[in-house]
This record gives structure tokens, C-alpha cells and sequence, in this order.
């Protein structure tokens, strides 16, 4: 209903502003009842509503259309592949999945990746937190190059099981050991 509302507000926004035609001179897609109009007609109709606008400044536009940031070859260590990895994310959405060590409760996976990413918020890195199970998690970055400076501090973490980034799993530092200084429960 909501789509279709939408739909008829658009085309008589559209017939106001647009292209007047006569009869005769529109397309076979304009000359459709509005019901009959498939994907493709509204695909038409929305990039004939959108030809007069201005574009978009390159920074509010989605991710999919900027420019990737230009990368300097000659001063890369191809040696070092995850040193090129990092270079060719920066200004990508880049997604991190964190797995807490000894299956704990989906509270306690909660606490201790809030208190991580507190951590990485204090150092500049901002990262969202999403999770998908009772002991792992996806940290999100908007900008991929900030994941690997991210994924060293996470390693560092106690009660880290591993991390998978760019398809690479990185165990934690004593997985099978649970900290005793941070409280179990809730």
C-alpha cells in the first residue's frame, strides 16, 4: 500500500515537473496504467525524475560509487601482504568476526566486546559491534584500513578465542584460559 502511495505521489510530482509530451510523442512504457508499470518502468520513471539533480558531493555519496583512494605502489612492502591489504581497504566498509574463548553466555559476550570496543573507540578506531551468536561477534569499520591495527589490539585480549579477517583466522593468545579478574556473570 505504502508502495503504491509513493508511486502515485512520484508520477504526479513527475507529470509537474518533467518532460511535457504530447500523446504521441511519449514512450510505450509512459502510456501504461500506473498499475501495469513493471520494475523496469519505475527504473525509467526514477532516473527521468532524478536528471535534473545535482550530483551528489563525493563524500555523501554511497560507498559503491566513490572513487577508491589512490594507492601508491612504489611505497609498499609487497613483502608484507598484509601491509597491501591494509592500504587497499582504507575508506572501505570492512567486517571483522570476533569469537570469544570457553562458550560463554550471550551477556557475557556482550560485556566483554563493549569493554573492546570502548577500547578501540579510545584509540581512535571507530568500529561498530553486532552480535551473531552467544560468543561471537562482527566489528564493523568504515574505514577497512583501521581493522588490522584493530585485529592486533583484539589479539591481545584474554578471553579472545580468534579473529577472521579478509578470509585469515588469528588465534587469540591463551584461548583456553578464562580471566579471573573480570567477572563471569551479569
Amino acid at each position: 500500500m505504502a508502495k503504491l502511495l509513493y508511486l502515485i505521489i512520484l508520477l504526479c510530482i513527475c507529470n509537474c515537473f518533467c518532460k511535457k509530451y504530447k500523446d504521441e510523442e511519449k514512450p510505450a512504457w509512459a502510456k501504461k496504467d500506473i498499475r501495469d508499470f513493471s520494475d523496469a518502468d519505475l527504473e525509467r520513471l526514477y532516473d527521468q525524475w532524478e536528471e535534473d539533480d545535482e550530483p551528489l558531493p563525493e563524500d555523501e555519496q554511497p560507498e559503491y560509487k566513490r572513487k577508491p583512494p589512490s594507492i601508491d605502489l612504489n611505497n609498499l612492502d609487497m613483502s608484507n601482504p598484509e601491509a597491501v591489504l591494509q592500504a587497499t581497504k582504507k575508506g572501505q566498509t570492512l567486517m571483522m568476526f570476533v569469537t570469544v574463548a570457553n562458550k560463554p553466555s550471550r551477556a557475557r559476550t556482550e560485556e566483554l566486546t563493549k569493554i573492546w570496543q570502548s577500547g578501540l573507540w579510545s584509540n581512535h578506531i571507530q568500529a561498530e559491534r553486532y552480535l551473531i551468536d552467544d560468543d561471537r561477534a562482527i566489528f564493523m569499520f568504515k574505514d577497512g584500513s583501521q581493522a588490522w591495527t584493530a585485529k592486533e589490539y583484539l589479539l591481545e585480549q584474554d578471553e579472545l578465542k580468534d579473529v577472521q579477517l579478509e578470509s585469515q583466522t588469528y588465534p587469540g593468545k591463551k584461548p583456553d584460559v578464562k580471566n579471573t579478574a573480570v567477572r563471569d556473570e551479569l
